[in-house]
């Protein structure tokens, strides 16, 4: 049995959602309000703990987090949690391994090298970095001479980041220019016709940006076939700092698992620091509506880092 004593009753709560039984094994859909402090990675590695002393297949877990190190922590501690309760039963203790961990990015990553053949790419595309992605943006902006124009154009960096708000966001180029950069507003054309280049010399060097990662992933979920290949993979989906989620990260969310069964979201409502990733906090206050019957939502409400 799980040692819970460091839980406080909400966290137990969390905790103890949905996990196996020998009768049943659904997991509704689960939304965690979580405030900094509140003891949200603890949380997390409890009930992954807890999964898999239940009787969850490791390798049928999905851990999502928005960076590579805060996954790794998570797997550690949980693995940590079962250690120690293990020993407290004088029981012999065998280390987990949680295959599928990682950002976004890197769980795209994977699945698209097993089935972008199915989509359009090659499957064995290499992946620019930002740092090359604009360079690579640079370079055919001098290619089609708009580095020489009498109106100023928008350097390497911003021409990438108006590129990937757009991607990112699902917005055409016009109200991503009127919203974030007016003061590009009149290069409109130049730029759609830059992007385009972009897209085709990707395709032409066989390889995909960190956007494209998301984007092709996105509509892989919408492929029914496939979607339900990675639907069967997984039975439960944890998905930490989910108010920082784009449009894109939610849809595929949505589009390989719809009903929500196994799905842990954890999140601030009060807070989404990264617009700079077009982060869209409807993603988590219309979570508990995506589903029917709704998701359960508990929030953990305790902050243990001040007074």
């Amino acid at each position: 049995m799980l040692d819970t004593v460091a839980l406080n009753k909400s966290q137990l709560e969390n905790v103890s959602f949905g996990a196996p039984t020998a009768n049943e094994k659904t997991h509704p859909p689960l939304l965690i309000i979580a405030g900094a402090g509140t003891g949200k990675t603890n949380t997390l590695a409890h009930k992954t703990a807890h999964l898999i002393m239940s009787g969850a297949s490791p390798e049928k877990i999905l851990l999502m987090t928005f960076a590579r190190r805060a996954s790794a922590e998570l797997a550690s501690r949980a693995n940590r949690i079962v250690e120690q309760t293990l020993r407290k039963e004088n029981k012999s203790y065998k280390p987990v391994k949680i295959e599928w961990m990682g950002t976004f990015h890197s769980i795209a990553a994977r699945l698209l090298r097993e089935y972008a053949g199915a989509i359009g790419p090659e499957s064995d595309f290499s992946v620019m970095d930002k740092s090359d992605s604009a360079d690579m943006m640079d370079v055919l902006r001098h290619e089609l001479g708009y580095s020489k124009t009498h109106q100023r154009f928008p350097k390497k960096k911003t021409c990438f980041d108006i590129y990937s708000r757009c991607v990112n966001s699902q917005s055409a180029l016009q109200d991503v220019l009127d919203k974030h950069f007016p003061y590009c507003s009149d290069c409109a054309d130049e730029l759609t016709a830059l992007f385009k280049r972009y897209t085709e010399e990707k395709l032409e060097q066989v390889c995909l940006d960190y956007d494209d990662l998301l984007l092709y992933c996105f509509h892989m979920s919408q492929v029914k076939e496939i979607a339900n290949e990675i639907r069967e993979r997984f039975d439960y989906i944890m998905v930490d700092e989910y108010q920082d989620t784009n449009v894109l990260q939610a849809g595929i969310l949505f589009g390989f698992f719809p009903d929500g069964q196994g799905l842990t979201v954890v999140g601030d409502d009060a807070q989404s620091i990264y617009g700079i990733r077009s982060a869209n906090v409807d993603n988590i206050l219309g979570f508990p509506d995506q589903f029917t019957p709704k998701a359960k939502v508990i929030s953990l409400e305790q902050n243990y880092r001040s007074h």
